[in-house]
């Protein structure tokens, strides 16, 4: 995705406090969180992301801290590298002594540091990564996870896609663990709600090397009458635009994971694609009195509108606040059990979530809707808030999904 020269000044600038731990000098007391993220590789969600969450402890120290005592982060940027994650995980435990690790942004790298936080015993509060092997195939007693998994999203996408007309649909999706477990599961549940329906062409391209062209022209020969989009950021703006160029959208409506999310909604421009079926953020637009003050303080604060990344920060921090509180103790198995059943506030104001005790998943949901222009951006239309806790499997599936313990 294109990133504005400043944006790329205050990154760099910023990476030298990323290998630097020292930020609980003076702060014997302080409650310690390790947060390993693919910064440099992601900055577009996770600038945002880390903004709202320096925002969120920064609040909480104000009132008091928990537990008496002030959060401190301890920031580590793995570049997209589960090697990377890994290591830095290794360091913050033993060497920085944090009481737990967050954060997370690339399925394959979520992954990682959960195998870690599995095999050393220590608790994961993973906020980003969507794949479902977190909390079911590769689920373990140590992680949860905080955004709505590819399941779920599918499973709000497909309640709109079952209502088109298409029966021919095809696929476009990075080739990475992401990708491949949001076709699973769109496929998986689009041809249960419609039988009718086939698929006849898919794309994988490499993450962040999409060959555009060759991939519209792949797509195209297969006349599909409906198109399943999975890629984001630099990969989403080279597909709408050659796309838009060889008249690969024109009768053909397509449904798209994440595209409504404004950091890669609105790098597109006026060349954003419109009637696109999408789950996003409107942040403009969510007027209760809960995110309404999360909003302008954000931007009060940063001079910027905030992104989906920072509402999944700040609700991260909140649940660990809330989790801490209940836990009443750093010890491992209460904090754990502190988090099964939890319940804490989303800054989206819609209602409480959940972190289910069955498959540490929780429940906060996502805002489904269509693109549109206007003053020459793109922006969500005729969108609703999809409750999480509707899009999971019944019980005896996640039983028979993930492993025991």
């Amino acid at each position: 995705m294109p990133t504005p020269r400043r944006t790329l000044l205050w990154a760099s600038a910023a990476l030298p406090a990323l290998a630097l731990p020292r930020l609980a000098s003076g702060q014997p007391d302080a409650i310690r969180i390790g947060e390993i993220n693919s910064y440099t590789a992601q900055p577009a969600f996770l600038i945002p992301y880390r903004n709202a969450w320096t925002m969120a402890v920064e609040e909480i120290n104000a009132a008091g801290g928990v537990l008496g005592r002030p959060l401190v982060t301890i920031f580590r940027d793995d570049g997209g590298r589960p090697e990377d994650a890994v290591r830095h995980a290794g360091e913050l435990i033993n060497n920085e002594r944090v009481a737990l690790l967050a954060g997370g942004f690339l399925s394959h790298v979520g992954l990682a540091v959960s195998d870690f936080a599995n095999r050393n015993q220590r608790l994961y509060v993973a906020s980003e990564p969507l794949t479902d092997a977190l909390v079911w195939s590769r689920g373990n007693r140590f992680t949860f996870r905080l955004r709505p998994s590819t399941y779920m999203q599918c499973a709000m996408l497909v309640e709109e896609a079952a209502k088109l007309p298409a029966r021919r649909w095809a696929v476009v999706a990075p080739n990475y663990e992401y990708g491949q477990s949001a076709v699973r599961w769109f496929r998986e549940l689009l041809t249960r709600a419609r039988p009718d329906v086939q698929f006849v062409a898919e794309q994988f391209p490499a993450l962040g090397r999409i060959d555009a062209g060759a991939t519209v022209q792949a797509l195209a020969g297969a006349n599909p009458e409906a198109i399943f989009n999975v890629t984001f950021g630099a990969d989403l703006t080279n597909f709408v635009r050659q796309g838009a160029t060889r008249g690969l959208f024109e009768r053909r409506r397509v449904v798209s994971l994440l595209t409504g999310e404004p950091e890669y909604l609105e790098p597109l421009g006026d060349e954003a694609p419109e009637n696109w079926i999408v789950t996003g953020y409107p942040w403009d637009q969510i007027n209760n009195p809960v995110h309404s003050r999360f909003r302008d303080a954000y931007r009060a604060r940063f001079r910027e509108p905030p992104k989906l990344g920072s509402v999944v920060a700040y609700d991260t921090v909140t649940a660990i606040a809330a989790m801490l509180r209940r836990a009443g103790s750093l010890e491992t198995e209460r904090m754990i059990e502190a988090m099964r059943g939890l319940t804490f506030p989303t800054a989206f104001g819609e209602g409480m979530v959940e972190f289910r005790a069955i498959d540490h998943q929780s429940t906060l949901g996502a805002y489904v809707g269509l693109t549109a222009l206007r003053g020459g951006r793109g922006t969500m239309v005729n969108w609703r808030y999809a409750d999480g806790r509707h899009y999971l499997p019944p019980d005896e599936v996640v039983r028979q999904m993930r492993p025991a313990g």
